[in-house]
């Protein structure tokens, strides 16, 4: 129900007090900024105006310093006092207020929940004042977006008490308020998504429910994929909070600069997808339309977070932060990093450089390091070689390895994605002859999966094996094998029954040396240097050993190794969050013409809206790996991760290109370059990032299927 008239709303909040709700924000034992967040969401996602955000600002207020009384705080917590806020945080116009001797003057608009309000919480030049409403203080509502209206509040000598605040604490308050208030927006986009989806599966236009067409399944693909981000930036801002972390400003100015764009649209193409039954007044979603622009308009809007988050990058110098992964994988990572401090410094990285593109990614000695300790098998079993670590562990080992730069790419595809395959499928003969090898380095492999007519669509490859007594002979092709020419054996998916419905029921999974008798490698230069090859398999011939798991059951074995490929795309997700972090530290010191480029609102505007964007793909590649941890397969969700990240990354380079113009073009040849030349070098591998893999199209249909219940067409 929308409630709208003070009454309704204040009823309301009496109930949820019973309930408890009044107390979060300042015990995280009994409620937190991360419980408030919540509850904020489901506010929104019921229409209900509450006035949860003054309560549990004041609660925020108590914890952290003093002027707050205890019979205020008593009558909040049960629902007799209700808490009106007006906070200066840059929006055009809000007035300005001023305490002196116990009173406050002046005019503060903009203030949420001021009808029905028993106090005001509003800025001033000390901290917080705390207004008791009286005949002093006057109230015009300024009808709008928001319900209930906010209003211009007038303050004429009115008494008050004062909570004195550092210019700092100040500004935490606002960006915790912004968070209350994207949190409440993000559940009434969630509702309209809710009703949307349904919709679209009713509605039918040309015969055909219109959820079944391909641009509707993309457009709310993009709608998930904003309200996931957004939820999970929230939440770990908010838990980040709770936790007392240093890095909890950045985390929530990233997600409240990623907010309102996000938002926004997402109850855009909501409407776009009702058509004019949403637009009609009689129907919920013009509610949840008026509560989204309302609440991420507020507190400065899009503007002023952007620029608090440039300001954290750009001014205080802060880098975008490793994620908190636990304490064991935030031990493992400081291991990992003192290790690479002494193996793989700048010095090591210098000599990397001058070995041509094609070449890089591996050093036989560091990768001897590596093996002396145990971590080329990281991830596996004590039981087969390895150290048992947890998806946490060899995410935070991910991290670490693509942040520095490490080479360790010639063996990633063994002992990462194939040997975790061979584990849980290989025969015991098979674990014992591969197994010691690839933890040795002696096994490389590549990928054979994709075709001329099998690229996305992998279950419709045409690669045969036929059985010849207890042996395989395998015709065919393969398309874009990464480090084909580099590695000793193919991971490869064939098709054993033609036969078979569906059709990836008849495939199955060979391991091949590649220089089998019949293998014709072509190696191809691609875009971004190094090469892939088309692999010719004219009647070779395998063993039964060859096989790994059961005949015509490699689809499960495929789908298992990717498991193991969605910790590697956090990693890679990280490697890109280090080039970020290069990229800002460029510009704070990078110059044109005597104009210094941190300067540039146009500069500090997308710097900003680009880290709150990677904060998102890093969280969308963290709840991959988190699902891991659990045993489950996080097939959708790591859809939703690659899509995004990978469009994210052409995005970020084309504007490092905006930013800095001629120079970013030149490759590492130039020492004009900047970042060594890294900038043209990562735009060329993005386009692999977005395409490889399965394309962006086909994922977002994917999502849409799998992930929402839409109709196939």
């Amino acid at each position: 129900t929308l409630l709208e008239d003070r009454e309704s709303s204040n009823s309301a909040w009496h109930i949820l007090a019973e309930q408890g709700i009044a107390v979060l924000g300042a015990d995280p034992e009994q409620g937190g900024i991360r419980e408030a967040v919540l509850a904020q969401e489901e506010l929104g996602r019921a229409a209900c105006p509450a006035p949860l955000i003054g309560a549990v600002l004041l609660n925020v207020l108590q914890a952290g310093a003093s002027g707050v009384a205890d019979e205020l705080l008593a009558s909040v917590h049960a629902g007799k006092s209700v808490i009106a806020y007006g906070l200066t945080a840059g929006d055009f116009g809000e007035g300005s207020v001023f305490y002196e001797r116990a009173k406050v003057s002046g005019k503060r608009a903009f203030v949420e929940g001021a009808p029905g309000a028993t106090h005001v919480l509003v800025s001033v030049a000390q901290g917080i004042a705390i207004v008791p409403m009286s005949e002093n203080v006057s109230i015009t509502p300024t009808p709008g977006y928001s319900v209930p209206a906010l209003a211009e509040v007038s303050f004429n000598e009115a008494a008050a008490s004062l909570v004195e605040l550092t210019a700092q604490q100040h500004d935490n308050l606002v960006l915790l308020a912004r968070l209350l208030l994207a949190a409440r927006a993000l559940g009434a986009a969630q509702r309209g998504y809710e009703l949307v989806v349904e919709h679209v599966k009713g509605r039918r236009q040309f015969g055909v429910p219109i959820g079944s067409f391909q641009a509707m399944q993309h457009k709310l693909a993009n709608v998930l994929m904003n309200l996931d981000g957004m939820r999970l930036s929230l939440e770990y801002a908010a838990e980040q909070f709770d936790a007392g972390a240093d890095t909890w400003q950045l985390d929530a100015a990233a997600a409240a600069a990623f907010a309102s764009p996000a938002l926004r649209q997402t109850i855009l193409e909501v409407h776009h997808a009702f058509g004019a039954i949403g637009f009609s007044e009689e129907h919920e979603l013009p509610r949840h339309f008026r509560r989204v622009h309302g609440d991420t308009a507020r507190l400065g809007g899009v503007t002023a977070m952007r620029e608090g988050l440039a300001r954290l990058l750009l001014d205080e110098e802060h880098a975008l932060p490793p994620f908190d992964l636990g304490r064991k994988a935030n031990a493992f990572r400081t291991e990992v990093r003192q290790f690479l401090a002494e193996h793989w410094n700048e010095t090591h990285r210098a000599e990397q450089l001058k070995i041509p593109l094609a070449h890089r990614g591996w050093d036989p000695a560091f990768s001897r390091k590596l093996a002396a300790r145990g971590w080329t098998s990281v991830a596996w079993p004590r039981e087969h070689g390895g150290q048992g670590r947890t998806a946490l562990e060899q995410f935070a080992f991910a991290e670490e390895m693509e942040s520095a730069g490490a080479p360790t790419s010639a063996h990633t595809c063994a002992v990462h994605l194939i040997a975790p395959a061979i584990i849980a499928f290989g025969s015991e003969e098979q674990k014992r002859e591969w197994l010691p090898a690839m933890a040795r380095n002696e096994i490389s492999c590549c990928l054979g999966y994709s075709e001329p007519e099998a690229g996305s669509d992998l279950t419709s490859l045409r690669t045969r094996a036929e059985r010849d007594g207890a042996h395989w002979i395998i015709n065919g092709q393969k398309l874009w094998t990464t480090t084909g020419d580099q590695a000793s054996h193919v991971w490869l998916a064939v098709r054993t029954d033609p036969t078979a419905k569906p059709k990836q029921a008849g495939i199955s999974v060979f391991l091949v040396p590649l220089d089998s008798p019949g293998i014709t490698i072509r190696p191809s230069m691609a875009m971004y240097g190094h090469t892939f090859c088309t692999v010719f398999y004219d009647s070779v011939r395998v063993p039964d050993s060859a096989m790994v798991g059961a005949v015509n059951n490699g689809w499960q074995v495929i789908t298992h190794a990717l498991a193991s490929e969605r910790i590697l795309m956090g990693g890679k997700v990280s490697g890109f969050r280090a080039l970020f972090n290069e990229l800002v530290a460029h510009l704070r010191v990078a110059r044109c013409e005597e104009r210094a480029l941190r300067s540039d609102p146009r500069i500090r505007d997308r710097t900003a809206q680009l880290a709150a964007e990677i904060q998102v793909a890093r969280h969308f590649a963290l709840r991959s790996v988190r699902m891991v941890e659990q045993g489950k397969v996080p097939m959708i969700e790591a859809a939703m991760s690659k899509v995004f990240f990978g469009e994210l990354m052409e995005r970020t380079l084309e504007a490092a290109i905006d930013i800095l113009g001629t120079p970013a073009i030149l490759s590492e040849q130039s020492q004009a370059a900047p970042l060594h030349g890294r900038i043209e070098q990562a735009l060329r591998t993005s386009i692999m990032m977005v395409v490889g893999g399965g394309a962006a199209e086909i994922q977002r249909t994917l999502i849409a299927q799998r992930g929402i219940g839409l109709p196939r067409a």
